[in-house]
């Protein structure tokens, strides 16, 4: 299948690119700039070579703007909600406008279940109300769109991204070796994390089964507390982890964005996934984080 990939130089998009050629399929990188065998388009200016994506069997939507990338003030809020609602529905209407694609894979997040404490998320929950479940709910109906045009949409919902190539974990790498990691706040808060592996896996598995739409939880089948994630990556760096960094120091730092995301507890589980007979590489935090990080 010819699949066309927005944000195919950051970490997903990297994995996923080498991932989908290693399947067979033809990648089309969707960027900026001139690149070869990609597909040019300019998202500020709502121009993409339309004719380009009509040739595409599928498109993975996975561009947007850092949500770590800078404090929630209001223009940078106006930023994010720009980058993933208003670029995903131009998106939308423009391949509906193509006729070519039948499949969109549009990203998503579990924040948008809020902060849940320790009921257990699937895809059938309900939505959260602060900041971060508002974006991400409308990030998913700006795919409409490409819905009502009949083609199948999977929003991947994910939880935190294991990969020393970048994201949450490669940043967490030199203060756990150093000794100086642990829990972020009390650190009983759920966390759903899930390998980049995974991801890329997960990816291809929804390209390829027709039944998949909708959300779909891409999160490992086993959730974990805060602090069982910080003991495990501890125990895979051979490093203590006993230091917790305060929540009043996190929201010092980071202000709304600390509780909607590193101090917000999600549980959520791969309901989809499962019932789609989706087979991970990684179920659980501690071979994982192994597997990830110490060589051989």
């Amino acid at each position: 299948m010819r699949v066309a990939v927005t944000g195919a130089t950051g970490m997903v998009g990297t994995a996923l690119t080498r991932a989908l050629h290693t399947r067979g399929h033809v990648v089309l990188p969707v960027s900026r700039r001139d690149v070869p065998g990609g597909i040019r388009w300019d998202p500020a200016r709502r121009s993409v070579d339309a004719g380009a994506l009509a040739t595409v069997g599928a498109v993975v939507h996975l561009a947007g703007e850092n949500l770590a990338g800078g404090r929630w003030t209001p223009r940078r809020k106006e930023q994010l909600r720009r980058s993933r609602v208003a670029v995903t529905r131009w998106l939308a209407e423009t391949l509906a406008a193509a006729n070519g694609p039948h499949i969109l894979i549009s990203a998503s997040a579990v924040g948008i279940y809020g902060d849940r404490g320790d009921e257990t998320l699937t895809e059938a929950s309900a939505l959260g109300n602060d900041f971060l479940a508002r974006l991400a709910a409308d990030w998913e109906a700006a795919a409409d769109p490409a819905r009502n045009a009949g083609m199948r949409v999977v929003h991947p919902r994910f939880g935190v991204i294991l990969s020393p190539a970048g994201g949450a974990l490669a940043r967490l790498l030199l203060p756990f070796r150093l000794g100086l990691g642990g829990p972020f706040g009390k650190g009983n808060q759920w966390m759903s994390w899930i390998t980049i592996d995974d991801v890329v896996s997960g990816i291809a598995h929804a390209l390829a089964i027709e039944s998949i739409s909708g959300p779909v939880n891409f999160t490992a089948p086993d959730p974990v507390r805060n602090a069982e994630f910080a003991v495990a990556l501890g125990r895979a760096l051979h490093r203590p982890s006993l230091l917790p960094l305060p929540a009043l120091a996190l929201r010092l730092a980071l202000g709304e964005m600390a509780d909607a995301t590193v101090l917000a507890s999600q549980r959520a589980v791969p309901a989809e996934l499962a019932r789609s007979g989706y087979q991970f590489t990684d179920t659980r935090i501690g071979p994982a984080l192994k597997r990830l990080l110490v060589p051989g």
